[in-house]
């Protein structure tokens, strides 16, 4: 009988939610969003190493900018396992070089570099022996000579901006996961403890939540990555160790309102452990709350892990993170090149908001009163 009422509940908050369309709407957005962050190589023009292929002669270019890339093979290949260059990105090995124009001339490919605003380019002169033995010259042209279009434009280092965005999506929603996860692994315990227990243990562990809660979040994550050092895992911990209050706060809330419920007095009763009351009575039946604050916290630990990046210390170079992304090309907002800073911005904003958007809609498709 329990089973079958918990499921109907189920059925029913499904059904709420799925006639919540901005709900529905900002979950399948998310779903996108992780596909694109896990696959990212796999669709990104630019697919080497966090996408980092550098073309300093064409910096700061308007999307939709076109131009004639010559690439340079290199002598020496590296084997790579697919599974590693799919979620990890190929190494960089080939040379790639923005061009003008080219002639061949003997055994030699002459070639104008790229030089926007000089009528007269340095001639340059590249042997054929660098490319693999065997080609005519048509094969040459067609294998390693192509027109190439960057979509988003490129940044101030002439990487590609479209492939820097999607490689960059897979930090913000690493960030969420694990931070999130963090915050549950502390808060659930610790929040049950409190709620259940009460007395001493209730004061301690309040105690404890009171003072991390009145340090400023971004304050105590600096402190924290500071203490741990710059980089990648640092951060990821650093942002899930100060959200875990929310969820104990909320946690523990629940459960003291519902260990005075009858069906938790005729646990005790029956003579089941402590462990089993909150485990299989108490838990499950206030998760409910504790999947809103999650989606929440998600969408804050994408703003502060951005905030963070902005002030460098956050995801380091030449890892790329929306970010950062944004710290190196605000100034661009008043060179009259501000869709630099301004994209990665909207790309953030809408992750953010679909995430609260389906933190709404979950409230309200589990709101058992409603």
């Amino acid at each position: 009988m329990k089973t079958t009422k918990s499921n109907s509940l189920n059925r029913l908050a499904l059904q709420k939610f799925k006639k919540n369309f901005w709900g529905v709407l900002s979950f399948w957005f998310v779903i996108c969003c992780g596909c694109i962050a896990l696959f990212g190589y796999m669709i990104a023009p630019d697919n080497s190493e966090n996408a980092n292929q550098m073309h300093l002669s064409i910096h700061s270019k308007p999307p939709g900018f076109n131009v004639q890339m010559l690439t340079i093979p290199s002598k020496k290949q590296l084997e790579e396992s697919s599974l590693k260059t799919l979620f990890f990105g190929k190494k960089n090995r080939t040379t790639e070089l923005p061009i003008e124009g080219y002639h061949f001339e003997g055994k030699l490919l002459k070639v104008i570099p790229f030089r926007e605003g000089e009528d007269d380019g340095m001639l340059k002169e590249i042997s054929l022996d660098k490319f693999p033995k065997g080609l005519t010259i048509k094969e040459i042209e067609k294998e390693f000579i192509d027109n190439k279009t960057f979509i988003l434009g490129t940044d101030k280092y002439g990487r590609d901006l479209l492939s820097r965005m999607i490689v960059g999506a897979r930090i913000s929603f690493s960030i969420g996961f694990i931070a999130v996860l963090i915050s549950l692994l502390i808060g659930i315990p610790l929040g049950a403890l409190a709620g259940y227990f009460g007395g001493k243990i209730d004061a301690l562990i309040m105690w404890f939540i009171n003072v991390t809660w009145s340090i400023p979040t971004l304050l105590l994550v600096i402190a924290i990555t500071l203490a741990l050092g710059k980089g990648f895992w640092q951060v990821f911990i650093a942002v899930g160790l100060t959200m875990w209050v929310e969820v104990a706060r909320v946690v523990r809330g629940q459960i003291l309102s519902i260990k005075e419920k009858q069906y938790v007095t005729a646990a005790r009763a029956l003579g089941y452990t402590h462990f089993r009351i909150i485990t299989k009575h108490i838990l499950p039946n206030s998760l409910a709350p504790v999947i809103v604050i999650s989606a929440a916290n998600f969408a804050g630990a994408i703003l502060i892990e951005s905030g963070l990046s902005f002030l460098g210390i956050g995801a380091q170079p030449p890892m790329s993170s929306w970010g950062a992304m944004i710290k190196d090309h605000y100034s661009y907002i008043i060179l009259g090149k501000a869709y630099l800073a301004i994209i990665p911005g909207i790309a953030i904003m809408s992750l953010v908001m679909a995430f609260m958007l389906i933190g709404n809609a979950l409230r309200d498709a589990l709101d058992v009163k409603a």
